[in-house]
């Protein structure tokens, strides 16, 4: 069943039956996007109280100080407010990248490390993150359904690596089989950042833009208590983007033999 969180008549068809509802949304690509995500949090939330579901489960954003978060981890974190202001009990994950074919700030590193001989980058490459691949996001999104003491609990996720993005940028060359040399200079602007991610990659400008004001907030993992609740071994940094990479190539291929049918 087909629903849009912007049209609040659309959702109680959808919630029908619903025991558990995953809150996966955003709206990076708008220029208005914080005033979006709250609508539409607001609607799901309320949709959710109605149908009396169980719980709702969000994947938010990682990013420790709420006075210094960028806009989109702001957002992020208005949305787990709203949310969370509504009757219905919500499990929250934050994450940082997601290591996975068909993620924006996945698909902008990937395109990054394939295009460019060489970078000039901006002061931000050097901030911290700590990638997930996407298949152990997912085992923690399921993960999660279960256990009691999840219920209304935040989790912080992350891969087993702490990196910088030029690490990031410079190890997925380094998987692809060549090298990405790089000089750091001070000049380039968060505006003129977003201009020339919009140019050398395909994600637009509205989204780049909000993506790399993110990308000056360090977002690591502070409190390891998702590894307690659900252990297992992490996917590394290379190995999820071998995987992203495979995936990426499998479904190019899908869509070339569905095209020749």
């Amino acid at each position: 069943m087909a629903a849009d969180v912007a049209d609040p008549g659309s959702l109680p068809a959808a919630f029908a039956g619903v025991d558990v509802a995953y809150y996966l949304i955003h709206s990076l690509g708008s220029d208005d996007f914080e005033r979006r995500d709250a609508d539409a949090a607001r609607n799901f939330a309320a949709a959710a109280a109605a149908a009396n579901v169980e719980r709702i489960i969000y994947l938010g954003g990682l990013g420790a100080g709420e006075g210094r978060l960028s806009p989109h981890l702001r957002s992020r974190r208005e949305v787990e407010r709203i949310l969370r202001s509504a009757p219905t009990p919500v499990t929250v994950l934050r994450a940082a990248v997601i290591i996975g074919h068909g993620g924006i700030s996945w698909e902008m590193t990937r395109q990054l490390a394939k295009r460019l001989p060489a970078m000039i980058t901006p002061r931000w490459v050097r901030t911290r993150t700590q990638p997930i691949a996407l298949p152990d996001t997912v085992r923690y999104l399921t993960g999660v359904l279960e256990p009691a003491e999840a219920r209304g609990a935040t989790y912080e996720i992350g891969g087993p690596e702490v990196l910088r993005y030029i690490d990031m940028l410079q190890r997925v060359a380094r998987v692809r089989g060549s090298r990405l040399p790089n000089l750091t200079v001070p000049l380039l602007t968060p505006r003129l950042s977003s201009a020339w991610l919009r140019f050398v990659t395909d994600v637009d400008l509205a989204t780049a833009r909000n993506l790399v004001d993110s990308m000056a907030t360090e977002v690591v993992v502070r409190d390891d208590a998702i590894t307690r609740l659900l252990p297992g071994k992490l996917l590394g940094y290379d190995d999820a983007v071998r995987l992203a990479l495979a995936d990426r190539e499998r479904a190019a291929r899908q869509d070339r033999e569905q095209a020749a049918r």
